[in-house]
């Protein structure tokens, strides 16, 4: 419910690694998200292996740049942003470009070994939390999942409106009063 919505969905390959993608875009442009949020889109990210093992009892590489993304943001969010419950709020290591020195980027350890045990502890517990939400939605969701992956291999594209028609869910209001006629739409009566 907190992640950006759904724009559009592909089973076309993209690329040597993309074998499909999710594509959400924010309903506005914003300057700062949320801990909630952040969690919401690394559920999202670990939905492709979850449905992978649930469906397939298998895992392939297919999931590959979401689980980088999804343990890049999940090691933001415990060492920049501070939103880490059992590290607290703050900040640990220092990155800086380094270029001149042949190197794209520079990270400053100021941190103990045992910080950063708790560090690999902690994003692991984010992205195994986050990737257990997605089993269970899924697994809940399970028959809407199989009808959503058979318009897919029909199709191959959905946009998120017909994806939520599929799924039953309501429009959003923008496309709903997209759809309706505007004052402009109709001719002008005899009496104007």
């Amino acid at each position: 419910p907190r992640a950006d919505p759904l724009h559009k969905v592909s089973i076309i390959p993209r690329g040597a690694q993309a074998l499909g993608y999710t594509m959400q875009m924010p309903i506005e442009d914003r300057y700062t998200i949320t801990r909630h949020e952040l969690l919401a889109r690394l559920t999202v990210m670990m939905s492709g292996r979850a449905a992978e093992e649930l469906v397939f009892q298998e895992v392939t590489t297919g999931a590959q740049n979401d689980l980088e993304q999804a343990t890049d943001i999940a090691r933001r969010m415990v060492c920049e942003f501070g939103m880490s419950e059992r590290l607290g709020a703050l900040t640990y290591g220092k990155r800086e470009r380094q270029v001149f020195l042949g190197r794209d980027l520079f990270e400053e350890r100021n941190y103990s070994e045992q910080t950063a045990i708790q560090i690999d502890e902690e994003i692991r517990r984010i992205i195994d939390s986050c990737y257990a939400n997605a089993t269970r939605e899924l697994t809940a969701h399970r028959q809407q999942l199989d009808m959503l992956a058979t318009v897919l291999l029909e199709k191959e594209v959905l946009d998120g409106e017909e994806v939520k028609r599929l799924l039953g869910f309501p429009a959003t209001v923008s496309s709903a009063a997209a759809s309706m006629p505007s004052s402009n739409d109709h001719p002008a009566s005899a009496s104007a």
